[in-house]
């Protein structure tokens, strides 16, 4: 009868888990960070210009990070699922020299992640 819900709970934690690992930015660092220039001048903007799609991102992951983990909706494991695709993919395209001013770094930043960020 409910034998699906377990193996949505694993996965829930298993999302959860590798969500955890990719952000590394706590959410007061990520609203820091997305209130800096630097964080709105990066990312890919809709035709009417306004926020970029990492941008927007980051204030959705914020929202993750101040909730509780009993309190996420399938809509926020979704958007973990997203978050962990895109770092996952754009950490393996970083530049070879002055990652701390780029561009690429940027980015990740926007979604949570600081790749020169020691554990």
């Amino acid at each position: 009868m409910s034998g699906g819900g377990d193996s949505d709970s694993d996965s829930d934690k298993e999302t959860y888990d590798e969500f955890s690992d990719a952000v590394n930015m706590t959410a007061s660092e990520l609203k820091k960070w997305l209130d800096s220039d630097e964080s709105k001048a990066v990312g890919q903007k809709s035709s009417e210009g306004g926020e970029s799609t990492g941008h927007h991102s980051g204030r959705r992951i914020i929202e993750i990070l101040e909730s509780k983990k009993a309190d996420l909706s399938d809509d926020d494991y979704a958007h973990m699922r997203k978050v962990v695709g895109y770092v996952k993919r754009h950490r393996a395209q970083g530049p070879s020299k002055d990652v701390e001013h780029s561009r690429w770094r940027y980015s990740l930043m926007n979604w949570g992640h600081d790749p020169v960020k020691k554990s």
